[in-house]
């Protein structure tokens, strides 16, 4: 039997799960290479031999996703599979067009050849867009769970950005282990949260093996997905969180418009940041296409620590990192407290950005004067550092979800900013969870 030769384009996530499940242990298929782009520094290295398998004993290279064309045509490639989020219908069919145009078929893997099953129940949480709140919304739904006397524990999105072989299956229940792992903003932004309450939250590279262990310690696992990615663990209940600031975007990119059509209940967070034109797109989007599921109706409520002390500042406002980059927002929470609470000015960190802040700027113009959380790895956090401390202002507000003043250290005084999900009106996610549980399958220890 000759082997169909696959390439598949990814960005350090749903790639290698698709591999990991579908691929690793099939003598139908040979995967030649990866392709990365969105995570600086992940193409040059290999997807290592102690996560291939016996098939592929020296591993599988990656490389940047600018040589796809040239790849297909040199591998002689059969088949490309795409496998990464948060990108336009547009953009996923110029990539088709590409590796088409080189010689190769081009391939969506849906959720039924890619989702691992649980013995314990799961509920999902996805979005449509980068930045929808679906973090938060993942938060309050473990919280509650917690409240209701369920043993809950929390799978994230991998953010699988340092040494792969220390990256298979990782669990997070203190701030030691963030230390331990190694963990950049990023992965901090998703971990911190969860340990600040108290939970306990795995990540890494392998969801079966993850899957495996997590069950052992759970009554119930809540799917905390990233990006507006696809479940990698089969739902009993699928929340989607739109956002209306956004609206129609739950159209118009992949995946979220696959969460969107297969959400048991729609968030719609920012509720009272929205027009009413927007909300109403959203509204007609759901009777016509998910006229079924639940629709919770939130907003994000804003806390500062301190905010009296904002009014008549000149503000520099750090935001979360990807939902400036390649969730293209213009604004978040931070923005948000500096208006409400009456800052004098914005303070453009621009003139005084360095580094791959500074190139965040050119290649992402839409965050204006806001500065992203980036630290991949630890230049750029020294970047971030620099860039903070270079820009003259009275205060820093920063709206990550993790403390940045415990990892980097600025130079004039900084604020937090938190953002937690309050439901408006009739059906709460309490209703809802509460409903689910009573038909909820049994855990199977």
């Amino acid at each position: 039997m000759v082997k169909k030769r696959i390439l598949i384009m990814g960005a350090a996530g749903r790639d290698f799960h698709n591999f990991n499940v579908f691929f690793r242990d099939n003598p139908e298929y040979e995967v030649v290479a990866f392709t990365a782009t969105q995570i600086p520094n992940i193409e040059g290295r290999r997807y290592p031999k102690q996560l291939t398998g016996s098939l592929y004993p020296n591993g599988i290279p990656i490389y940047p996703e600018e040589k796809l064309a040239e790849l297909v045509k040199k591998e002689k490639i059969d088949s490309v599979v795409f496998a990464y989020s948060d990108v336009s219908h547009e953009t996923v069919m110029e990539k088709g067009s590409i590796a088409m145009a080189a010689g190769a078929n081009f391939w969506l893997l849906g959720p039924d050849d890619t989702c691992v099953k649980a013995n314990v129940p799961v509920i999902a949480v996805c979005a449509v867009r980068t930045g929808s709140g679906k973090s938060q919304t993942s938060r309050k739904i473990v919280s509650l769970l917690k409240e209701l006397g369920k043993k809950v524990v929390a799978i994230r999105h991998p953010m699988p950005y340092g040494d792969l072989t220390q990256q298979i299956s990782q669990r997070f229940a203190t701030y030691d282990d963030l230390e331990k792992h190694k963990c950049t903003i990023e992965e901090r932004e998703e971990y911190e949260p969860y340990i600040d309450r108290g939970l306990v939250v795995y990540s890494g590279i392998d969801y079966e093996k993850i899957v495996g262990e997590a069950q052992k310690e759970a009554e119930i696992i809540v799917w905390d997905g990233g990006n507006n990615d696809l479940p990698f663990i089969q739902p009993d209940l699928l929340i989607t969180v739109v956002d209306p600031l956004r609206a129609g975007h739950e159209r118009r990119y992949y995946p979220g418009e696959i969460n969107f059509l297969d959400a048991d209940v729609i968030v719609i967070n920012k509720y009272r940041q929205a027009s009413h034109e927007q909300l109403q797109t959203i509204m007609e989007n759901i009777k016509n296409l998910n006229p079924t599921a639940q629709v919770v109706k939130g907003h994000s409520l804003i806390t500062v620590e301190d905010q009296e002390s904002i009014k008549g500042k000149s503000v520099l406002v750090i935001e979360d990192g990807p939902t400036l980059t390649h969730g293209e927002m213009s604004f978040g929470a931070g923005c948000v407290a500096a208006q409400l609470y009456g800052a004098a000015e914005l303070v453009d960190p621009r003139p005084y950005a360095v580094g791959s802040i500074k190139e965040s700027f050119y290649k992402f113009p839409q965050m204006g004067n806001l500065v992203p959380a980036l630290g991949y790895y630890p230049e750029q956090l020294s970047d971030l550092q620099k860039t903070i401390n270079a820009t003259p202002c009275d205060l820093v507000l920063v709206a990550s979800p993790i403390d940045l003043r415990r990892i980097i250290k600025i130079n004039k005084k900084a604020l937090r900013v938190g953002y937690e999900l309050v439901e408006q009106g009739n059906p709460t996610l309490q209703e809802i969870l509460e409903n689910f549980l009573k038909n909820a399958k049994k855990p199977n220890h």
